[in-house]
């Protein structure tokens, strides 16, 4: 398995056939055929690009709808590269499915995190924030952060308000649970970043520890 475009559908929990319950992600990968084939004499390293989820050709813009044309495929939404090692056997047309998982693999999940706006320091960074009562008016404001005649400026890095979550986020080592290959399903054993419906991209492993 080189790698998957999919959907968080959602968390459940499944029984194990000696009993354990386990909480579980459901993912829809799938099916992604092969746009493009990229090769190391004419781009430089060796990749396949993969599509996900066809489309009306019109809701492409210009240069997504001459890509898919130039190399034959179908409209579709969204476009992935996965790293494929020289002398792969991959072919523009092919079709990757969740049958190119094994079950108790380990697999890495890159997703979205929810969004969570403009947030203060004790929600986005854990501040406990000001006293309460006796008329304490610093409630959850972060206090001083700056100095007064040298430098006179706030360093940058310091934990401020700001826009919190909707940022890439890699969830390592999820172990597949089950597959269901009528219904282009992957359960895999644990969370993954964002919300339901959210786009996900599914690919081996890459920092699995020996013997595990």
């Amino acid at each position: 398995m080189v790698g998957l475009i999919g959907r968080k559908l959602g968390m459940t929990q499944i029984f194990t056939e000696d009993g354990a319950l386990v909480p579980v992600t459901v993912i829809e990968a799938g099916p992604c055929p092969v746009v493009q084939v990229k090769t190391k004499d004419q781009d430089g390293y060796d990749s396949i690009q993969v599509g996900f989820e066809e489309v009306k050709e019109r809701r492409l813009n210009s240069p997504r709808r001459g890509h898919l044309k130039k190399h034959g495929a179908q409209p579709m939404r969204f476009l992935r590269e996965f790293r494929v090692e020289e002398g792969h056997e991959f072919k523009s047309g092919d079709v990757l499915t969740v049958e190119k998982i094994e079950v108790g693999s380990r697999v890495d999940v890159i997703s979205k995190s929810k969004g969570r706006g403009f947030q203060g320091v004790v929600k986005r960074h854990g501040f406990h924030g000001g006293p309460g009562s006796h008329g304490s008016k610093t409630g959850d404001l972060p206090g001083s952060v700056g100095q007064s005649a040298y430098p006179n400026r706030v360093f940058k890095g310091k934990k401020l308000p700001g826009h919190m979550g909707d940022k890439q986020v890699t969830v390592l080592n999820l172990r597949v649970v089950r597959i269901d290959t009528d219904r282009n399903l992957v359960l895999v054993r644990g969370a993954v970043p964002g919300a339901a419906n959210s786009l996900v991209t599914i690919r081996p492993a890459i920092k699995q520890k020996k013997g595990k």
